[in-house]
C-alpha cells in the first residue's frame, strides 16, 4: 500500500495554507466553473467579463489567441477530444495511472509545443498578476469556509490542503474511472505554474461533529472575506479560520473519517502523480541535506497551526537507525504533498447528482437504433420532452437515443446478451449502473466501439445541448438518468470505480476564490 518514498497520512488531514486571493472591486467576475466544463464560447464570456479572469490561468490560449492550440479536452462540454486514445483504461488496483498512463502523463516535452507554450503563459501570468498585486496573498494560514446559497441550493464546506491518501488505505475514495489525456493536461498545468488553481470537491459523513459546528458557526456569525454573486444565481462567500485551536478541532474530528471524491476525479489523480514526480526531482537533493522527518514549520513571522502530521515509512523506524541512513530515506514533506480540496459534510448537505451524457459523432441516429433493436426495446417518440418523461419513469438500464431523426427509449436489455456481456469481476451493483452497462454492453457489443476520448464526447446535464451536438456531428446523443447516490457510495466503498464521466455531483466548487501556490502555502 502506498509508495514508501512518499508521505502517508495516518487519516483524513486538511491543512491550514496562505490563500492567494483576487484583489478586485467585483470578484465574481473574475471566477469561473469548473476547467472541464468550460467550452470556447465560455473562455470568450468569461474573459469579456474581466480581462483578469482566472480562466487566463486554468485553460490558458497560445500567446497569440491562436484557438487552434486547446488543452485535450476529453471531458471539456462540448469539446472534441485531442488526445489520442487507442485503448480502454482500467485502473491499477490502487487507483493510480498504470505504467503506460504514468508514460502518458510524462511532464510536456519540447514537441508538445502547444502544452508547453501555454501553461509556461500560465505561468507567467500568475507571476505577473502576484507582482502588480491583482492576486494577493493573505497574512497567515487559514482553513476557509465557502458557503454556497441560491434557490433551492444551501452548501457550506472547507476548503485547505487534503493529505494526499493512496487509495488502498481507504481515507480518500474514488468511485470513478480516469484516463490519461486530462491528466497529462492537468499535469502540465500544475507541474509548470506550481500551483493548485482550483479544488476538488470531496464528500464525507460528518454525523454534525465539530467541524460541521464550527462551519456552520463562522457562516452565521462572523464577516465574510469574500462575497460574490454569479451568473447562475448563486451567492458564494468566504471566510478564513486561522485560530489555531480551531484549526486543530477540526482536523481531530476529520481524522478518523472517510472522503469520497465527488468531483475532480482527474485532478486528485494528478497531484499523486505530481507527488511523485517532484519527490524524485527533490531526492538527490534531500540526500545531501538535513532533512526533517515531519512538517517543517512554517515561515518565521507566519505563526504555526500543526494538524495530525503526515508520517512515512522510513520516518516510522527512524529512531532506531543511524541518523545518516534516516535523513536518506526520510522524503521532506512539501507543498506537493497535499492538494486544494473543498470538503463537505454531506449528511449536513446532501449532494445534488445529475446525469452526464453521450454523444457519439458520427454515427447516424437510425443505424444507432436499428443496431440496438437486435438487444432493446425500443420505443419511439416525437419530441425529446414526451422522450425525457418516459425515460424518467422507464426502469433502469434505459437510454434515451437522440438526434436529427426524432427520440428513441431503449428499455428492457436482453438478459442473456446483456448478462454475457458485463464483466464477471465486478459486482452486481456495478453491472446494474447505467454507465456500466452503456460502457460493456451497448457501447462494445451493439454498436461496435469503444468508450475512449476520441469516440464518446462528453456533455454535462444539458440534453439539448447534447441532441444539438449530436445533430452538428451527424452522431447520437445518449442521455442517461443520473445515478443514485447510494449506489457511488457502494460502489466505492466496495472498492470498485464506475466508468469514467458517470456522476456529477454538485454545487460545484466556483473557480477563483481562492488559490493555492507552493512558493507561498
Amino acid at each position: 500500500m502506498g509508495t514508501p518514498e512518499l508521505p502517508m497520512p495516518d487519516g483524513l488531514v486538511l491543512r491550514p495554507f496562505r490563500g492567494v486571493r483576487f484583489a478586485v472591486e467585483d470578484p465574481a467576475k473574475v471566477t469561473s466553473p469548473p476547467y472541464d466544463l468550460i467550452s470556447d464560447a465560455d473562455v470568450d464570456a468569461l474573459l469579456d467579463s474581466h480581462p483578469n479572469n482566472v480562466v487566463r490561468l486554468i485553460l490558458p490560449r497560445s500567446p497569440r489567441g491562436d484557438s487552434s492550440v486547446k488543452p485535450p479536452a476529453a471531458h471539456r462540454q462540448q469539446e472534441p477530444n485531442q488526445t489520442p486514445s487507442t485503448a480502454p483504461h482500467r485502473p491499477s488496483a490502487d487507483g493510480e495511472p498504470t505504467t503506460t498512463q504514468q508514460q502518458a502523463s510524462a511532464p510536456p516535452t519540447p514537441s508538445d509545443a502547444g502544452l508547453d507554450t501555454r501553461y509556461a503563459k500560465a505561468r507567467d501570468t500568475l507571476r505577473a498578476w502576484l507582482d502588480t498585486g491583482v492576486l494577493v496573498p493573505d497574512d497567515v494560514p487559514a482553513l476557509y469556509v465557502y458557503e454556497q446559497s441560491g434557490p433551492n441550493v444551501l452548501q457550506r464546506g472547507l476548503i485547505g490542503d487534503v493529505g494526499l491518501a493512496d487509495p488502498g488505505q481507504r481515507i480518500i475514495l474514488p468511485h470513478e474511472d480516469v484516463m490519461p489525456g486530462p491528466i497529462t493536461d492537468r499535469l502540465a498545468l500544475m507541474s509548470t505554474t506550481q500551483a493548485n488553481l482550483e479544488p476538488i470537491f470531496l464528500l464525507y459523513n460528518g454525523d454534525n461533529g465539530t467541524a460541521t459546528r464550527l462551519v456552520d458557526e463562522v457562516a452565521s456569525e462572523r464577516r465574510p472575506l469574500v462575497s460574490a454573486h454569479t451568473e447562475d444565481g448563486l451567492t458564494h462567500r468566504l471566510w478564513a479560520i486561522t485560530d489555531t485551536s480551531e484549526i486543530n478541532a477540526i482536523n481531530a474530528d476529520l481524522h478518523e473519517r472517510q472522503a469520497l471524491i465527488a468531483d475532480g476525479h482527474h485532478r486528485y489523480a494528478t497531484y499523486r502523480v505530481l507527488q511523485r514526480q517532484e519527490h524524485a526531482t527533490h531526492r538527490s537533493a534531500q540526500a545531501e541535506q538535513p532533512t526533517p522527518t515531519t512538517m517543517g514549520p512554517e515561515a518565521p513571522d507566519i505563526p504555526q497551526t500543526p494538524p495530525p502530521p503526515l508520517r512515512t515509512a522510513a520516518s516510522e523506524a527512524h529512531l532506531s537507525r543511524p541518523a545518516a541512513t534516516s535523513k536518506a530515506q526520510s522524503p521532506v514533506v512539501g507543498p506537493w504533498d497535499f492538494g486544494l480540496a473543498l470538503l463537505v459534510d454531506s449528511t449536513a448537505y446532501p449532494p445534488n447528482l445529475q446525469a452526464i451524457h453521450r454523444v457519439i459523432p458520427g454515427l447516424p441516429l437510425a443505424e444507432a437504433v436499428a443496431k440496438a433493436q437486435a438487444a432493446w426495446r425500443v420505443d419511439d417518440f416525437d419530441d425529446l420532452t414526451q422522450g425525457l418523461a418516459a425515460l424518467k419513469a422507464a426502469a433502469e438500464p434505459a437510454f434515451l437515443l437522440a438526434g436529427e431523426d426524432g427520440t428513441h427509449l431503449l428499455t428492457n436489455p436482453d438478459p442473456v446478451q446483456l448478462a454475457r456481456a458485463m464483466p464477471p469481476d465486478h459486482s452486481d451493483r456495478w453491472n446494474s449502473l447505467n454507465t456500466s452497462v452503456l460502457t460493456e454492453f451497448v457501447l462494445p457489443k451493439v454498436w461496435g466501439m469503444r468508450d475512449d476520448e476520441q469516440a464518446v464526447r462528453i456533455v454535462h446535464h444539458d440534453t439539448d445541448a447534447a441532441v444539438r451536438l449530436a445533430i452538428r456531428t451527424g452522431g447520437t446523443a445518449v442521455l442517461l438518468k443520473p445515478l443514485a447516490v447510494d449506489d457511488v457510495l457502494a460502489v466505492a466503498a466496495g472498492g470498485e470505480r464506475v466508468p469514467r464521466k458517470s456522476t456529477s455531483f454538485g454545487p460545484k466548487p466556483r473557480t477563483g476564490l481562492v488559490l493555492r501556490t507552493f512558493a507561498i502555502d
